[in-house]
């Protein structure tokens, strides 16, 4: 392997991930990883492991990843947002010149409800943050 490797390791998994400390200082020279902390993203909770007492590295380690994680996620958020507006075009590009009969009357329906409730949401929000900032000036 090149470079040195982290300190800490952490495993994702649906709402967080598992922390692990990373150790090569042993007599075979090994990677051996030792389950730390078990980190729920979504409140912010972090289980020690066991009966450990975490240390400040480990806390800040967590911190630090809990942080850049969440940002991540946002991103991916938005971007995902992003790439369905680019769907939406491509979907009514479709819908205008490659359909079929068969294949519109499969997918309208199920399309325009969901258009609809996005409009509904959207129209509502919009509403809102219009009001806000009037209230606000």
């Amino acid at each position: 392997m090149a470079g040195e490797l982290p300190d800490y390791y952490f495993r994702v998994r649906e709402n967080g991930a598992v922390a692990f400390r990373v150790d090569t200082e042993n007599r075979q020279r090994r990677i051996e990883m030792d389950q730390i902390a078990v980190i729920n993203i979504k409140n912010g909770e972090v289980k020690p492991h066991g009966d450990r007492q975490l240390s400040e590295a480990d806390v800040a380690a967590i911190s630090e990843w809990m942080t850049e994680r969440q940002a991540l996620l946002a991103a991916r958020d938005i971007d995902d947002i992003h790439r369905a507006v680019d769907y939406l075009n491509l979907t009514t590009q479709w819908a205008q010149s490659k359909a079929g009969d068969d294949q519109l009357e499969e997918v309208t329906d199920a399309l325009l409800m969901a258009m609809h409730d996005l409009r509904s949401i959207l129209v509502r929000k919009k509403a809102d943050r219009l009001m806000r900032d009037k209230g606000n000036t």
